[in-house]
Formats: C-alpha cells, structure tokens, sequence
C-alpha cells in the first residue's frame, strides 16, 4: 500500500505490515503494525533540449549568440529527473529567447570540472561565453524564471 505525497513530485511512503504484526493481527485484529519507507520514484524523461558535450561546448556554448543555460545532469540522479519537466517547461516557454542544453557529467566530465560543479543538478547561465549565473540543486520554477530573467534584454 502507498500513500501519495501530493507536495513531492515523485515520493510516496510505502506502508507495509511488519511479519509480526501479521501474526499480531490473527490474535488481535485490531493491533497492526506499520512499516513506513519513503520511495523515489522520479521517472526516465524524454526531452527534446539538444546534448552539449565536452568536444562540442565551446562552438555550442561559449560561442553563442545570446543566453544559454546548461543543465548539468546525470542518469542516476533522483533531483535531476524531478527537476527535468521543469527544465523542459521553461526551454518551450523561453524559446528564441535563450537557448538550452544538457550536459550528462558522465559522459562529459571535464566540462563540469573546468566550471566546479561538484553536485548535481547544476544550471549555468552563459552570456557571450561568460558564466553569468549558477543554480545548484532542484528548486522551484520560479528560481529559475527569475534568474533566466536577468539576462534578457
């Protein structure tokens, strides 16, 4: 049995009876133990925001026209997949406004070492191939919007 946490996308505790309690219930019905245990369940994610790697940051990244924003992100990661929807939502709302890209840190390592990001997820905000901005971990949409904000025009 699960109980749902609306507030937290993606958990919900797992409720279980105990062997004990099984045998507990038998003898005293109405005594039941319960066993809680938080679950993650953050789920893979399709996106349609293009991959910058090590071998293409620079044309992609340093050389842009405009903002960029980078997030740095890997498979195995629980706040990166919850923090994935909302990173697509805000590539579609901010299209043509700032371009956006992901960055597996697996696969890519030496960018994300030449930059210090040392947890994940990271966003980077670049303008003309200067780190301008950097959010770390899985906040709110709205820390987003406003630090996307300050860099445009």
């Amino acid at each position: 049995m699960f109980a749902v946490l609306p507030e937290s996308a993606g958990l919900r505790i797992r409720l279980s009876l105990s062997p004990a309690s099984l045998t507990s219930i038998h003898h005293h019905p109405r005594v039941s133990r319960l066993r809680r245990a938080i679950v993650c369940e953050a789920q893979e994610t399709t996106t349609d925001i293009p991959v910058v790697n090590d071998s293409t940051w620079d044309s992609l990244v340093l050389k842009a026209d405009g903002p960029v924003l980078v997030d740095f992100w890997a498979p195995w990661c629980g706040p990166c997949k919850m923090i994935d929807p909302l990173v697509n939502d805000l590539a579609q709302q901010y299209t043509g406004k700032i371009k956006f890209y992901k960055l597996n840190t697996d696969e890519s390592p030496s960018t994300p070492s030449k930059y210090g990001v040392r947890s994940i997820p990271t966003i980077m905000i670049f303008v003309n191939g200067e780190k301008k901005d950097t959010i770390i971990g899985a906040v709110p949409k709205t820390t987003l919007t406003s630090s996307i904000d300050k860099f445009l025009q």
